[in-house]
């Protein structure tokens, strides 16, 4: 299996690294045109707003012509996008930077749906959680190269070392990716009354609702998060770009080695639970997080149980769909992803400028929390009998320590 996704691992290496570079420096970035912590939420919600717009549609767009003329189609937007931020001379134009790139598409689904594509059913937590370790791999030095960069430099030139590696992942897409999806001539093309449809088809639904509340606490997080730890921990910008690879490094270990094995052990629903679980524990602590133990106690957790509730959750989805409709379902799951983006980063921000920053969870925590009681609903509905309800969740979380433990 792995052989055949490693073209596509690694333009998502690539590819996160430059997007990794600039995640924790956006917040510095906006702040420093002289504008409030607010408008950090507002660039953030901009760009998803585009995305939540566009991804079903090019999702949509993949399942009619393939993956690969769609992740070019939104290598170039991103390369752009970068491009103009090195440039920006106001935060209006900022505005307009982050519109270029979210139009364009975003790859996240379409490489899902690629993914989706090249495994079976059964493999495809594993898969995903593979790309989540990319994902993770590419954070361990994007933001410490961001780091380094902006020290010597400023912020123009990781901006524009970020659009440079977006375009050599446009050039190994077009030279190196190989189309995943051949439609036969004879099957029935998934029109784009197909993105609403699927809320009305149970089997789905249920899923995607889940995935936007769990989308809704998450977002909220990574947009607040770097102003979190320079209010409360006193963060200076190469910290929190140190803190964001160490992330990524744990990330990766749970993503690219734990995740595979207790999909297998408990399956991706179960899986996933204890992953929301997790969540909520650790934005739980949040307002308890004074020193950079306690951080890093979080920041497990935390890692941890992103790790196994997005492998299981898009998992779900994916296995729910059928194969002609892969990049259509996924994209309206990204869908939401950009919807939560439009959403919950003023929340987040707009909660610690008001309150300060012990309430800088307060909204993950809520929907994390909605989020962990859709799932153990359906844990029930697909097969557990009320009696054993409880016990489920508790069995699910010592098995699963003891997988780690091998």
């Amino acid at each position: 299996m792995i052989a055949k996704l490693v073209p596509i691992l690694g333009i998502t290496f690539i590819d996160i690294i430059g997007f990794s570079m600039l995640l924790p420096m956006m917040p510095y970035f906006v702040t420093h045109f002289g504008v409030s912590p607010i408008f950090v939420g507002g660039i953030m919600a901009t760009f998803s707003l585009c995305q939540l717009i566009a991804a079903p549609i090019w999702g949509n767009v993949s399942d009619r012509i393939g993956r690969k003329a769609v992740l070019i189609v939104s290598q170039v937007g991103a390369t752009i996008g970068w491009a103009m931020l090195a440039f920006a001379p106001t935060i209006a134009w900022v505005f307009v930077a982050r519109i270029v790139e979210g139009v364009s598409g975003g790859n996240i689904s379409i490489t899902q749906a690629y993914v989706a594509d090249l495994v079976e059913a059964k493999d495809r937590s594993r898969a995903f959680g593979l790309i989540g370790a990319m994902f993770g791999c590419g954070m361990i030095f994007g933001p410490v190269i961001g780091g380094v960069l902006f020290a010597r430099f400023g912020f123009a030139v990781p901006f524009l070392t970020a659009a440079g590696l977006q375009l050599i992942t446009l050039l190994l897409t077009i030279l190196l990716l190989p189309e995943s999806r051949t439609a036969p001539d004879d099957e029935e093309r998934v029109g784009l009354s197909d993105i609403l449809n699927a809320f009305g088809r149970p089997k789905i639904a249920s899923k995607l609702w889940q995935k936007l509340a769990i989308s809704l606490g998450l977002y909220g997080w990574f947009a607040v998060i770097a102003l979190f730890l320079q209010h409360q921990l006193g963060f200076s910008l190469p910290q929190t770009d140190f803190y964001f690879s160490a992330f990524a490094v744990v990330n990766v270990f749970f993503s690219g080695y734990v995740v595979g094995k207790i999909a297998e052990r408990i399956g991706d629903r179960r899986m996933s639970n204890v992953g929301l679980a997790c969540l909520v524990a650790s934005f739980a602590a949040v307002p308890f997080v004074h020193d950079v133990a306690a951080l890093s106690i979080m920041m497990l957790v935390f890692a941890f149980g992103m790790s196994l509730t997005n492998a299981g959750i898009t998992a779900l989805i994916s296995n729910a769909a059928t194969d002609r409709e892969q990049g259509t379902v996924l994209g309206t799951g990204s869908s939401l992803d950009s919807l939560s983006g439009t959403v919950a980063p003023p929340v987040s921000t707009g909660l610690l400028a008001q309150y300060g920053s012990r309430f800088a969870g307060a909204e993950s925590l809520l929907f994390a929390g909605v989020a962990l009681g859709v799932g153990l609903l359906a844990a029930r509905r697909e097969g557990k009998p009320p009696s054993e309800a409880t016990a489920v969740g508790l069995a699910s979380v010592i098995e699963t320590a003891n997988v780690i433990d091998g």
